[in-house]
């Protein structure tokens, strides 16, 4: 094993781990917003656990846009945060990985 390897080794580790982590809480938003406008049942406890996980990652975006359709409502402010989550992750990972 050369000099720094095992350093390297644990920050592509962790920039994946954070990669993998970021893009799940982004693809979550992603399903509220589907599962919103397809109208699926919001009793379904499918339906409820992935709202309650969109409302804990939502940034605080949840009631930036407030439109008269709740549909556009969920879908500009769930699909906001899904996108700063996707490209924070995308900033972090790099920072990670050029100083590994």
């Amino acid at each position: 094993m050369g000099v720094g390897t095992a350093p390297r080794r644990g920050a592509a580790l962790l920039a994946s781990t954070l990669r993998i982590i970021g893009t799940a809480i982004a693809l979550v938003l992603v399903l509220h917003v589907a599962l919103t406008l397809l109208e699926a049942n919001p009793a379904n406890q499918l339906t409820i656990f992935v709202a309650d996980l969109a409302v804990r990652f939502n940034l605080g975006l949840a009631d930036l846009f407030l439109p008269a359709d709740p549909k556009l409502a969920v879908a500009l402010n769930y699909g906001l945060a899904a996108l700063v989550w996707f490209a924070v992750t995308a900033v972090v990972v790099r920072i990670v990985r050029r100083f590994a």
